[in-house]
């Protein structure tokens, strides 16, 4: 054993992997249930320690140094294998436990189906935690596998590979519709392929891409369109579609969802788009533990016909 890991106080992990995920002493302490004062002796003992600042304040944030960066991830991996293999020798029980499940996902997932998962949790699992980070990419290798987040919510497409370590499971398909102003000149009842290729059109690129699925569609096609606005969000989307002749082409559970916040009409798209695949992604060292298991099939059961 390194004679540096002989003299750290395991406890304090805890408090760096806290610090490291919320940037926030008054937010990682109360996580910790631990007071402020504690939690910043705590962090002073650490830095002795390990012989480094770890955490710098700027302005409102506590930021990571390059040591701590280094750390953050065989810490968490490390929390994240203790805690299930203690969870797993005791089982998982939903109605008790005080679990905290994190998932990555953009805003389109979180409006289409976690409101429903956050119900269904309420009655049966009434203390566990969920924590929802806004995805900034497809899938996180590094994120699952140190344990920063059990689950990846994001959409597939089949040039995509899987990165090594991670599996995969279907959660649910959506297919395309294009939303318009209820006011819009020249878009009424009907929406023509030469309609939608004459009109100017918003897109949505949660991860600042260039050129989204629809355009690879269009580019299969030899078709082209106008884009006139980008998006990071999908929840801007719509009062952008209701309040001006852009339109927009987007899943239809999503743009179901918010139709009853701005007033735009949903048609159907006028050429063949192949369905929204949405798949629920895990490290595959987690995936087999009870509390996976649960939380995969809670995952499953919100999107079956009766709880539609």
């Amino acid at each position: 054993m390194h004679p540096d890991l002989r003299r750290l106080d395991l406890n304090l992990l805890p408090v760096f992997d806290a610090l490291y995920r919320l940037r926030s002493v008054t937010a990682a302490s109360h996580e910790l249930s631990m007071s402020a004062s504690a939690f910043s002796h705590a962090l002073a003992r650490l830095r002795v320690s390990l012989n480094d600042e770890l955490f710098v304040r700027q302005g409102q944030r506590m930021q990571a140094t390059v040591r701590a960066e280094q750390l953050a991830a065989p810490v968490a991996g490390a929390l994240k294998v203790l805690q299930d293999s203690i969870s797993a020798n005791h089982g998982f029980a939903p109605a008790s436990s005080h679990r905290t499940f994190v998932f990555s996902a953009t805003d389109y997932t979180i409006v289409a189906v976690l409101p429903k998962l956050i119900a269904r949790l309420q009655n049966i699992a009434p203390h566990v935690h969920v924590r929802v980070v806004y995805s900034n990419r497809k899938v996180s290798i590094e994120e699952l596998a140190a344990g920063r987040i059990d689950f990846a919510l994001g959409y597939s497409e089949e040039r995509d590979a899987l990165p090594d370590g991670v599996e995969d499971f279907d959660w649910f398909t959506d297919d395309y519709v294009v939303i318009a102003s209820r006011h819009h000149p020249r878009i009424r009842g009907q929406l023509t392929l030469e309609n939608y290729l004459q009109e100017r059109h918003a897109v949505v690129t949660p991860w600042n891409e260039t050129h989204g699925a629809i355009d690879h569609v269009l580019d299969g096609l030899s078709l082209k369109r106008e884009v006139s606005v980008h998006l990071p969000t999908v929840l801007a989307a719509p009062f952008i579609i209701a309040e001006s002749e852009l339109i927009l082409t987007m899943p239809r559970r999503a743009a179901e969802i918010l139709s009853a916040a701005a007033p735009f009409s949903i048609y159907k798209a006028p050429f063949a788009i192949p369905h929204y695949a949405v798949k629920v992604y895990c490290h595959k060292n987690y995936l087999r533990t009870d509390a996976h298991a649960w939380m995969r099939q809670e995952l499953l059961a919100i999107l079956q016909p009766e709880t539609m």
